[in-house]
């Protein structure tokens, strides 16, 4: 007798409606997947896998099963419980959303690659060899036992091709989106975050303090462009949360004596994000390596001209409408950083390609050819 549904389950143990990472992923994929309740005349069940305190925060519609799972990423409890949590449910295919999975589920699943940072840039937290070890196991895993890949960039299933050999067919890139929520905000509100902070003119940094962000070489373009009397009170806010591991954003600062200058904001609130982008006059992306890259198009959204390195994705992922330099080379971020913030009409031009970049972007797009690819390992 034929199965009369299909069950699909989702590995959400990053769950967030915050606006950053794989957590946000999730959030808008899901919101969208959910929605659907039937895939070639067969209803659709779903399963999310999802740790505390998410499991007990968000609700789903009806037809959507909670699984706690409380297994982090890298741990025990991930190899061991996770796995029988997942023989448990016997889904007719999993979607993990990042490619650290029980080693010990061998059943249908497709894998979301964002990026392969770690096997380029493996940062101070995995020097241990065993960090190393389970990231090369892990992933190495993940891309041979899956029966899809889906990377959120060209670039992404580039590197996967040529870190793994996997076949190009077996890959689907699909970008994501920055959220609707990004976007042009009053005048008002624009000012309420300039007196918050205490800021007028502003380059803006969004992101984490890692080594492929290239933060030090930001700050030491900035540093150059402080010296020129036309940028004495240019500003550089950097939000994010200062991490240990990486004491060199803060050294920098020091040695170039622009404490002052440079305004370290830390994890802001949704609200405060959104106006910070509004309110600078140029978005700085300055990364050796991006997955994708979401932030330059959150700035985008917000009508905020837009400035990136020329590496990874970025060039795929903004196009025509950002201006570009070599992040390896302090005199050309420094040069172009200049000559865009004195030339008005070119910052103008980028808003406008900026606005009309976006809507190339969307997750409904995201979650409809994510869906497809379902099908595609369900058939």
């Amino acid at each position: 007798m034929p199965k009369k549904s299909f069950k699909i389950g989702i590995d959400a143990r990053m769950f967030s409606d915050a606006f950053t990472g794989i957590g946000r992923y999730n959030f808008e994929l899901t919101k969208r997947l959910f929605k659907e309740k039937s895939f070639k005349d067969q209803s659709l069940e779903w399963v999310i896998f999802l740790n505390e305190p998410q499991f007990s925060e968000f609700e789903f519609p009806a037809h959507v099963k909670k699984v706690c799972v409380n297994a982090g990423h890298y741990s025990l409890a991930e190899q061991l419980n996770f796995a029988w949590l997942l023989y448990k449910e016997k889904c007719d295919l999993v979607h993990f959303s990042h490619f650290n999975l029980p080693l010990l589920y061998w059943r249908k699943f497709v894998v979301t690659i964002h990026d392969t940072t770690i096997s380029f840039y493996p940062g101070k937290k995995m020097n241990a060899w065993w960090r190393k070890l389970a990231y090369k196991l892990v992933i190495r895993h993940a891309v041979k036992a899956a029966l899809h890949i889906i990377t959120v960039s060209e670039h992404t299933k580039k590197d996967v091709i040529k870190l793994f050999g996997t076949a190009s067919e077996k890959i689907s890139a699909i970008h994501i989106a920055p959220s609707p929520e990004f976007q042009i905000i009053t005048d008002d509100e624009v000012t309420d975050v300039k007196q918050k902070f205490g800021l007028e003119n502003f380059i803006l940094y969004t992101g984490n303090w890692r080594e492929h962000k290239n933060l030090v070489g930001l700050i030491e373009a900035f540093a150059a462009l402080q010296k020129q009397p036309d940028f004495a009170d240019l500003k550089l806010v950097i939000t994010g949360k200062n991490d240990p591991h990486y004491p060199e954003v803060i050294e920098t600062i020091k040695t170039h004596n622009i404490e002052s200058s440079v305004l370290l904001v830390g994890l802001v609130n949704i609200k405060d994000l959104i106006a910070l982008f509004n309110a600078a006059q140029i978005y700085v992306c300055p990364s050796f390596y991006e997955g994708f890259g979401l932030p330059p198009l959150e700035a985008m959204a917000c009508g905020t001209p837009v400035a990136v390195s020329d590496a990874a994705s970025l060039p795929e992922v903004c196009g025509k409408a950002a201006e570009y330099f070599n992040p390896h080379s302090l005199d050309d971020m420094t040069q172009v950083l200049d000559k865009l913030l004195h030339n008005r009409e070119k910052q103008a031009a980028l808003k406008a390609l900026g606005l009309e970049h976006i809507n190339n972007f969307s997750w409904d797009q995201t979650a409809n050819k994510t869906l497809e690819v379902y099908k595609q390992a369900l058939s």
